[in-house]
């Protein structure tokens, strides 16, 4: 590609340049787009990120110009997707349920839930891990906690009751 009579050279250059090239285009897509590219706010940010990960790697190993090309604008496309999706599940309720999963409460006000649990697949000793994790330091002081739609949990803690906006959309609330 660069050096083909000195392919050690050759692959070294090719790796460092094509590397920087792949991540200037990102950044480029990424200012286009926006700061939501990379977010954690739904499942579909998480698979982006993945999947740019991986072309970003795929371009640095390109072996040709025609296949470096080919995966700049399949990341090209992933952004195009994620705009047009985040767009789309923007204007249309039934399109977001489609696409979204929904949070799901695993626990409220100091009780476990433990049917959201086995629907979730989450164990009751990651859940304590979550409590230790957010500094809850008594069940009785728990409000909430919410298996989000990117996989985290969320630990709502303290005193007084939880705000219901707080919780708004939230599978397993009327629990």
């Amino acid at each position: 590609m660069f050096f083909p009579d000195q392919p050690t050279l050759d692959l070294v250059v090719r790796a460092f340049l094509l590397t920087v090239m792949g991540m200037v285009w990102v950044v480029i897509l990424v200012r286009i787009n926006g700061l939501r590219s990379f977010s954690k706010m739904t499942n579909f940010d998480f698979v982006m990120t993945i999947a740019t990960g991986s072309l970003l790697a795929g371009a640095a190993q390109s072996t040709t110009w025609s296949a470096f090309a080919q995966t700049m604008i399949a990341m090209a496309a992933l952004f195009i997707v994620q705009f047009t999706s985040a767009r789309l599940r923007k204007k249309s309720d039934t399109l977001e349920d489609v696409m979204q999963n929904h949070p799901i409460l695993l626990m409220r006000d100091g009780k476990i839930i433990h049917s959201a649990l086995k629907e979730s697949r989450v164990a009751e000793s990651d859940l304590i891990a979550k409590l230790r994790e957010a500094n809850a330091l008594k069940m009785d002081d728990v409000r909430a906690v919410i298996l989000e739609t990117t996989g985290d949990i969320s630990v709502l803690h303290g005193e007084g009751p939880v705000d219901e906006r707080v919780i708004s959309g939230v599978r397993g609330v009327d629990v």
